[in-house]
């Protein structure tokens, strides 16, 4: 049996972090998984920052409250549900996923968690597995399923290429160049046209 798997953010909604650096006028918090593979580095980073500008969960859920999915993402994700397994793999955490999960009709996610003092403040975060999402795809492969997998960052790489089928969408200029034997889609008709070509073979 196939599973597709997908990355959430910058695939299905915006990106969070974006939103909220945006939101509280902080740019260096703008910073992603497109622009820093090493996400350890990029979590002590975000960290960093929040605790330097007294911010934690709280003002980061409201940024989320006001995040709708991408326009088509709902309706891409219904129609691919209909026709096959789906799990979304996130780097992001239980705290922020939650209400977009609602917004998407409750797909199933495995994501990351954030350890969070009783005032609020973001202290750490724990992973659910080193490197999750080619962890995950390794683990479907091991119980006899064929992965599907698509995503836009650095970290999506390591369950694209080792997936059956694998896609970027809605990536970077660099990460296409990086990884020109990649096929690269902007919209979720193309996608859904590999993915169902992906699913015949």
């Amino acid at each position: 049996m196939y599973v597709v798997c997908l990355d959430l953010e910058g695939v299905l909604v915006p990106e969070i972090w974006i939103a909220f650096a945006k939101a509280v006028g902080i740019p260096e918090l703008e910073r992603t998984t497109r622009d820093e593979p090493d996400y350890h580095k990029l979590m002590a980073y975000r960290l960093k920052i929040l605790k330097e500008h007294g911010l934690g969960l709280k003002e980061i859920q409201q940024t989320i409250a006001g995040i709708d999915p991408m326009a088509g993402a709902r309706e891409f994700l219904d129609e691919l549900r209909s026709m096959t397994q789906v799990i979304i793999i996130s780097d992001t955490f239980e705290q922020f996923a939650k209400p977009l999960m609602k917004k998407l009709g409750w797909p199933t996610i495995l994501c990351n968690s954030l350890e969070v003092a009783e005032d609020g403040e973001i202290t750490g975060f724990r992973m659910r597995v080193e490197n999750p999402k080619l962890a995950t795809v390794k683990a479907l492969q091991s119980i006899g399923c064929e992965t599907i997998a698509s995503g836009d960052s650095f970290n999506d790489i390591g369950m694209i290429l080792a997936s059956k089928s694998g896609f970027l969408f809605k990536t970077t200029q660099q990460i296409k160049a990086d990884y020109p034997q990649l096929p690269a889609f902007e919209t979720y008709d193309e996608l859904m046209g590999a993915i169902k070509n992906a699913l015949q073979q």
